[in-house]
């Protein structure tokens, strides 16, 4: 007898879905106004950067989020094709020999494998740009004051003080090993910045309080913790083939990490401290937040 679906698996697969139809429209052969070509090897590229599978996570949390706030689900949508640009962008630059120097991604050859290095950069390069394009288009129907705010946050997540600077720290761990809390600091720049602006930009596009924004925030630090200490641990106990990319790189490094300081034991009762820290946060909104409590499990039991 085969067991029934499990709804929180379902919402997210069909969030995936839209999302990733929503994406297929915006990264068409399609120019837009005011765009003068879209050279094809470059937006095949963008393409294959986005649409090669993967859960849609962050984008998940901006449509949760925004839900549970009374927020348009239409709108949430853009938001979060948005923030899927500026995660994938990292990606394909963290797979550069430069950076990480990956071949796999997602269980498929990274896109400067499967394209150029060249072709890769500026791949990258688009869709952050893009990404902010999204967010200002007409078609995004918010309020010019809410879309600074979600411009300005996604900046500030995703620039010197948030992805690029902890992917900038991260190279530097490689020759000299972090500290605990420099560990931390690190990972909160890198991982968990755009996990902490996917739960405060649902706010945002919801239009909710500063109370409310603050709290949502909260919890996508929780869970942007929780996120790579669980990451950590599969890069210890999973493989290749489960994971869709390399693992072990981080110990083939001498990189520092959480769980390398600590231990294993250590890092997964840290995880369920993060977890339930989160779940904590959410409880002034009972039942209605049962889909982000959800996710916060799925973050810390993930296998992949």
């Amino acid at each position: 007898m085969n067991a029934s679906p499990d709804p929180f698996s379902e919402r997210l697969k069909s969030n995936a879905r839209e999302i990733e139809a929503l994406l297929e429209a915006l990264l068409s052969k399609d120019v837009l106004s005011d765009e003068i070509a879209r050279p094809e090897s470059l937006r095949a590229a963008m393409h294959y950067a986005v649409l090669n599978g993967g859960k849609r996570l962050r984008p998940f949390l901006i449509i949760e989020s925004a839900l549970l706030l009374g927020g348009d689900r239409e709108t949430a949508l853009r938001v979060g094709a948005a923030l899927e640009c500026v995660h994938c962008y990292s990606l394909v630059h963290d797979d550069l020999p430069a950076m990480d120097d990956d071949d796999l991604r997602r269980g498929k050859p990274t896109v400067h494998i499967a394209f150029d290095e060249a072709t890769a950069i500026l791949a990258g390069d688009s869709l952050l740009t893009y990404a902010f394009d999204i967010i200002a288009a007409p078609e995004t129907a918010l309020s010019d004051a809410r879309k600074t705010a979600l411009i300005l946050a996604l900046a500030r997540g995703s620039g010197l003080g948030g992805m690029a600077g902890g992917q900038a720290l991260d190279l530097a761990a490689e020759r000299q090993a972090p500290s605990a809390d420099g560990i931390i600091t690190l990972q909160a720049m890198k991982t968990g910045a755009l996990i902490r602006f996917a739960c405060e930009a649902g706010a945002i596009v919801a239009g909710a309080a500063d109370d409310e924004r603050k709290r949502l925030r909260a919890f996508g630090e929780k869970i942007g913790l929780a996120f790579q200490l669980a990451d950590d641990l599969l890069d210890i106990t999973s493989d290749a083939e489960t994971m869709g990319k390399a693992t072990g790189k981080d110990a083939g490094r001498g990189k520092g990490t959480l769980v390398a300081l600590n231990g294993i034991a250590w890092a997964e009762a840290e995880l369920r401290r993060h977890v339930n820290d989160a779940v904590e946060l959410l409880a002034p909104y009972g039942e209605k937040a049962g889909t982000l409590i959800a996710t916060a499990h799925f973050i810390a039991e993930r296998k992949s």
